[in-house]
């Protein structure tokens, strides 16, 4: 049986029993504005999945937490900006950034969320394997973005703004006020060759030796400011991008916007 309670900071969603699942994911928005966060697991990868709304308005300062399978794997949240829901077809270009299919609830096969939008990423101890999660820039920057645990394991993260000082071969969206809300990455921007691009990574560059950092157009924009992201497809070779913690642990996650 689920139970809830709301007040004005925090809005709580009861864990169901330790059988059904076994984590806490906690969702906190310490920016200043509303998000709507989107939520999405790759169903190709795996049935297990959160009994959770897959997309929500959270005010600021407002917390929400709900349970996520202890298996729980190709796990995406990320925040999207400056939505309205009243207006239009049902889809991305209902929100500033980081829009889905399917509206305020992202499409469950296809909501995967447009880019730029900063990535929270968790496949959560398969196959007896460490629990895996990263901040992802691979698809470019909206929020600042951290993932945490009550288990000490190693945080990931993107803390600074990346907006302000976005290049301006990378500028996504602004809002009405003329400020850039969104900075793609130079894939998603579409900068380099559409098949073999090292921006990508794609092509005659598929493998992290044909598609080492130094390749990558901004790397270091995104990677100098945010060391502890994944800043491009292979980035795993840095150290400082892909994140683990002990399945056995039962680490609970918290997954912080603005932290």
């Amino acid at each position: 049986m689920k139970t809830s309670f709301i007040t004005s900071t925090t809005v709580a969603v009861a864990l169901f029993s330790a059988t059904a699942a076994a984590r806490t994911l906690t969702v906190k928005n310490n920016c200043a504005y509303t998000i709507w966060p989107g939520l999405y697991t790759d169903l190709k990868v795996s049935p297990s999945k959160p009994d959770h709304a897959t997309g929500w308005q959270q005010d600021s300062k407002q917390t929400v937490s709900f349970a996520v399978p202890d298996d729980w794997r190709a796990g995406r949240i990320w925040g999207r900006r400056g939505c309205d829901f009243s207006k239009g077809t049902p889809g991305p270009t209902q929100c500033l950034d980081g829009g889905c299919n399917g509206g305020l609830e992202c499409d469950p096969q296809s909501g995967t969320g447009v880019p730029p939008a900063t990535v929270a990423e968790f496949t959560l101890g398969f196959n007896g394997q460490p629990d895996n999660y990263d901040v992802s820039l691979v698809d470019g920057f909206n929020i600042p973005m951290s993932i945490t645990n009550n288990k000490g394991c190693h945080p990931a993260s993107c803390n600074a703004d990346l907006n302000p000082k976005c290049p301006p071969e990378l500028t996504g969206p602004k809002d009405p006020s003329g400020q850039i809300v969104g900075c793609l990455s130079a894939c998603a921007a579409g900068r380099g060759d559409p098949t073999n691009n090292p921006n990508c990574c794609t092509g005659t560059h598929n493998t992290s030796t044909t598609c080492p950092p130094d390749g990558v157009e901004f790397y270091h924009y995104f990677k100098d400011a945010c060391t502890d992201s994944y800043a491009y497809a292979f980035d795993e070779q840095s150290g400082t991008a892909l994140w683990t913690c002990d399945k056995n642990l039962a680490a609970d996650y918290t997954v912080t916007f603005c932290p």
